[in-house]
């Protein structure tokens, strides 16, 4: 689950759970440990299930490091300082513990290593693809780190092809009907391996027509080709950097050109969504009140009622995920 804004993960979480609470999100990272907030796919955090971060990591964190290599040569890191810096935060953690940002920076520069500027996250970044730490419990609104192997205890690595093909298995088992190009720009690993690794799972797979284009699903979802369509749409307020936007490479099936740069105005920024049935309406954001949250709603286009009836049923679910009265507002005609 993408996870670079905290907030909007535990969000994600709500849209793909029945019953599951905000706190209970949180009790699962911080006291269970069952989910690991860490960099992985296109090198951006992201929540992992605590039994798939090892052979994650060894599949992601060798390209990741190596494509960061020229920044952190910009930042006065080359190859030795930035092993030398790596050693340090290790050394740091394992005495003193989960320290912030600013704690790794003061050790990296009592060493006499580069911790202005950028320097020391990126240091952190390479801690973190290299399997050394992860994201530990947060210090009021500031993030800590923790040694990856204080926090859990991490699963040996899968031979690399059978890596790549476990993860266009389980890509494909979350974002099917895709092709390995969708796999590719959603992971951020090279398209030759996708392709192979999509051809090695070939069997598992299902061929069909979408918007005229052709696509894969896993057979194990083979019966929803003949489910007949829901009465009612599927609505859901997605948060910002929602991974359904971000798992194919052309987003136009769900979201018209048109309304792109509503969600998407770039800089790698994702606003919050309301979709129906997978196509992205409109945005919506939400607004602290004295009782509680009021949402607000803004649609591209006038909603059918059948749409209202949805985002109020979300909204009411959004209360009881967070535990706290929420309120909702849309600037919008409805349509009949």
């Amino acid at each position: 689950m993408q996870a670079q804004d905290a907030q909007a993960a535990i969000l994600a979480v709500r849209v793909r759970s029945a019953g599951l609470t905000a706190s209970g999100v949180e009790r699962a990272r911080l006291q269970e440990r069952s989910v690991v907030r860490t960099w992985c796919m296109r090198g951006t955090l992201h929540l992992l299930a605590a039994e798939d971060v090892g052979w994650l990591l060894s599949l992601f964190g060798p390209i990741f490091a190596n494509a960061n290599r020229r920044r952190r040569a910009q930042l006065g890191l080359d190859d030795d300082a930035s092993a030398k810096g790596v050693r340090v935060i290790r050394d740091a953690l394992a005495k003193q513990g989960p320290l912030t940002r600013a704690e790794i920076a003061k050790a990296l520069a009592r060493r006499g290593i580069p911790a202005e500027g950028q320097a020391t996250i990126h240091l952190i970044y390479l801690a973190a693809l290299q399997g050394i730490v992860c994201q530990g419990p947060d210090r009021g609104r500031q993030p800590t780190h923790i040694l990856l192997k204080d926090w859990i205890d991490l699963e040996p690595a899968l031979p690399a092809n059978a890596a790549r093909a476990e993860l266009a298995r389980r890509y494909l088992l979350a974002y099917g009907p895709a092709g390995p190009d969708d796999l590719a720009h959603w992971s951020g690993l090279p398209i030759g391996e996708m392709r192979a690794a999509w051809q090695s799972i070939a069997g598992e797979l299902i061929e069909v027509n979408a918007a005229g284009r052709p696509a894969w699903m896993h057979k194990r979802h083979a019966a929803w080709l003949g489910r007949p369509a829901a009465r009612s749409p599927i609505v859901r307020l997605l948060p910002s950097f929602d991974t359904y936007l971000l798992g194919y490479r052309d987003r136009s099936l769900a979201l018209s050109p048109e309304h792109a740069k509503r969600i998407h105005p770039g800089g790698g920024i994702i606003h919050p969504a309301l979709t129906a049935d997978g196509r992205v309406l409109g945005t919506w954001r939400s607004q602290r009140r004295r009782d509680g949250i009021e949402v607000i709603v803004e649609p591209f286009e006038a909603l059918a009622l059948t749409v209202l009836r949805g985002i109020e049923t979300e909204v009411a679910d959004l209360a009881r995920f967070l535990d706290r009265k929420a309120t909702l507002s849309v600037l919008s005609k409805i349509s009949e």
